[in-house]
This record gives C-alpha cells, sequence and structure tokens, in this order.
C-alpha cells in the first residue's frame, strides 16, 4: 500500500506535482488552503511509486510513502 501526502501548510498550488505524475495519481482540485493556493487531489490507488511528485515538488510538499 502506498500512501501519497500533500503537507497543505507548504504547497503553493503551483502543480508542477500533477504535471509530473504520469499515472494521474495527482489532479487539480478544489481544495483551498489557507494561503489560497488549489491543493491537488490524491488518487493513491494508482500510485506507482514512481516519486516523480516528489522530486518535482519545489517546496517538499509532497510525500509519498510505502506502509
Amino acid at each position: 500500500m502506498v500512501t501519497v501526502t500533500i503537507d497543505e501548510k507548504y504547497c503553493k498550488g503551483c502543480l508542477l506535482c500533477v504535471d509530473a505524475c504520469r499515472p494521474k495519481v495527482l489532479k487539480k482540485s478544489d481544495i483551498i488552503n489557507e494561503m489560497g493556493a488549489y491543493i491537488p487531489e490524491v488518487t493513491p490507488e494508482k500510485c506507482t511509486k514512481c516519486r516523480l511528485c516528489e522530486l518535482r515538488c519545489p517546496d517538499f510538499a509532497v510525500l509519498v510513502e510505502e506502509d
């Protein structure tokens, strides 16, 4: 099982993680954090554990963990 977490405190809504995600685990959503940024929606069942979303995030707001 894989857990993909977006830390809403650090996410600025650039969506670079969404662009990097080939299996479309992350997608733009209507969820807005306290800074007014759109937080990506996560569907971890599709995750292939490539961690490209983590690598592309300039603010280290994405975390991929294996259970």
